[in-house]
């Protein structure tokens, strides 16, 4: 994690550049007092681990990197960390709430994956119980 944080700075201020005077404090770093935000696969901002294996594709992540994600899509070695950088100044960590069944199934439906396995993967953000009838 402390290397993410390292790559994320590093990217703000030399690689895509757009803060090259940021000197934030530690302090301030965990209280994301810069630009940009790196939200990660399985966290709140991006709960769907599913998005992982495409992730993985367009980055060609096992060979250029060594890593791999195993069935449940944890990645291998387990130290590994993952994210989606996002530069725009307007960019703020939220969380997704509880979803209803009709947005499960038009998420299952974008993503081609039946209701049943959004309903697997998705399970505690789910505001219904997809075990009654």
């Amino acid at each position: 994690e402390a290397f993410a944080e390292l790559l994320h700075a590093q990217i703000r201020k030399e690689i895509w550049g757009y803060a090259p005077e940021e000197s934030i404090s530690p302090d301030d770093m965990l209280k994301v007092k810069y630009q940009g935000i790196r939200p990660a696969p399985g966290y709140p901002t991006q709960p769907d681990h599913t998005e992982k294996p495409t992730m993985w594709k367009l980055l060609n992540a096992d060979k250029e990197a060594g890593i791999t994600l195993t069935d449940s899509h944890a990645m291998l070695p387990a130290a590994s960390v993952s994210a989606i950088v996002f530069a725009n100044p307007c960019s703020q960590y939220f969380q997704v709430g509880r979803i209803c069944k009709d947005q499960v199934t038009d998420y299952a439906s974008r993503k081609g994956m039946s209701v049943a396995e959004v309903e697997k993967w998705m399970g505690p953000y789910l505001a219904y119980d997809p075990d009654s009838n």
